[in-house]
């Protein structure tokens, strides 16, 4: 049963790295927690509910739509609550970014309705794979192998190209970035394109994981992918799919190995956190940042 206990926690740690790579990138840039990112997560696991059940369309067609429409409104959050605040305290745009997610969420009550939704799991990717004591899904082979494939593209992009270049340029410097010519704001922009585009895929994949959408879904898988990119070192993108990963470990494990204590995994996620800011406040692959007034 190791095996099993294994690849589940395999595959939703996968999931918690991938929306803390928003996290992680956003925070790299700007200096920002962007507490909207779950919120994303959700309207990605809607956008793909309503592509693929209410309008029918196939299921490829309905994943490119939702990640299309969620990155769209991640660009959306950018240029209406936090480009006009670049220049303004840093508690600003904090309270701009608590603001914007529950925005997010009650216009979700309002559009969608509070109530549960069911999502329909494509046969393809839920047939069980028997091998001995371990019952092995598609879906969940695929999840840690899209993650890493993805976070494996992402690095790619941030360490091979020019603006991968200019983000971390921005990253220590955004004035002196400016002034050497660069679109700050573009490349903002695309960081918090690809942020989303990814929380979209994690909300997709979680919607499928556990075949139902509400508004409120990303509420907690955000608050631990945030746990998630703390513990791994927040800015570091590798070390946000490892704490993904560890945290991820540590709910299943934790759950498999006592089952007395499965009311209170979500507990063990936070003293995660409160460990790991007592230890190592710049997590596992974290690098000292000075901050500046």
């Amino acid at each position: 049963m190791f095996v099993q206990h294994f690849i589940n926690a395999l595959g939703l740690g996968a999931l918690y790295g991938l929306i803390a790579i928003g996290y992680t990138m956003v925070y790299g840039i700007l200096r920002l927690i962007n507490f909207a990112h779950g919120d994303i997560f959700m309207l990605g696991a809607y956008f793909v509910f309503f592509a693929t059940i209410q309008y029918k369309l196939p299921w490829g067609l309905g994943v490119a739509i939702a990640i299309v429409g969620a990155t769209a409104c991640g660009l959306l959050v950018d240029r209406i609550a936090y480009r006009p605040l670049r220049g303004a305290p840093r508690i600003s745009a904090l309270i701009s970014a608590i603001g914007v997610s529950f925005f997010l969420e009650n216009l979700a009550v309002v559009i969608f309705t509070g109530m549960p939704r069911a999502v329909v799991q494509p046969p393809w990717l839920m047939k069980p794979v028997i091998l001995g004591e371990v019952r092995l899904i598609p879906l969940g082979l695929m999840v840690p192998v899209i993650a890493f494939v993805l976070v494996s593209g992402l690095l790619w992009v941030v360490y091979k190209t020019k603006p991968g270049l200019a983000m971390r340029s921005i990253s220590h410097d955004i004035e002196t970035t400016r002034l050497l010519g660069v679109s700050v704001d573009k490349i903002i922009a695309l960081t918090f394109a690809l942020g989303s585009a990814l929380a979209a895929l994690a909300g997709i994949m979680w919607a499928l994981r556990y075949p139902r959408v509400e508004p409120f879904m990303g509420v907690f898988p955000g608050f631990k992918a945030f746990i998630a990119a703390v513990f791994g070192g927040i800015g570091s993108i590798p070390g946000a799919m490892v704490g993904g990963v560890i945290l991820g470990f540590v709910e299943i494990m934790s759950v498999a190995f006592f089952p007395k204590l499965s009311g209170y995994k979500d507990a063990f996620a936070f003293v995660l956190l409160i460990v790991i800011l007592l230890i190592k406040p710049t997590g596992l692959m974290g690098e000292r940042m000075e901050e500046k007034i």
